[in-house]
């Protein structure tokens, strides 16, 4: 049974939203989904302070928000490279993505009261992605940015 694009945007969405306890704990949401671009937003608390003293986002909190920023837009090539293959093929498929390296640059201190990821890809090839991920905070100040490559096939 073939399943229509929007349909799977909701089920990547509730993938990550919902089914990750990771994710869940970091309370990230996905502000858009599309066929070339991702956002996901995560609001500070303090669970997620590194430097106590200054009040920063943690850097691992950071690469994991870039890291899941660059699966959801791999995860959206995966939908539009497998169009018309039954749901539960795709399915498998979105659920054998892995990371296989992520660079992350930390260019300035993560203060913010929010902070919104966004993804592109850079190549798409049959086993392996490469994306470009960038971290703003609330004032629209670049955080990080970094690379990912994903393995999907």
């Amino acid at each position: 049974m073939k399943t229509d694009f929007s349909t799977l945007l909701k089920f990547l969405q509730n993938l990550y939203e919902e089914e990750i306890p990771f994710n869940k704990f970091l309370e990230l949401k996905i502000i858009s989904l599309e066929e070339n671009k991702a956002c996901i937003k995560t609001m500070m608390k303090d669970e997620l302070v590194g430097n106590f003293k200054h009040g920063m986002l943690h850097g691992g909190v950071i690469s994991s928000v870039l890291d899941l920023t660059g699966a959801s837009i791999v995860s959206t090539g995966v939908l539009k490279k497998m169009a018309g293959c039954p749901f539960d093929e795709i399915a498998e498929r979105i659920f054998k993505i892995g990371t296989v390296d992520l660079r992350v640059d930390f260019l300035r201190p993560g203060k913010g009261t929010y902070f919104l990821s966004t993804a592109s890809i850079m190549r798409m090839g049959n086993k392996v992605v490469v994306t470009r991920m960038s971290l703003r905070n609330d004032k629209k100040i670049l955080i990080a940015v970094g690379t990912g490559t994903y393995m999907i096939g």
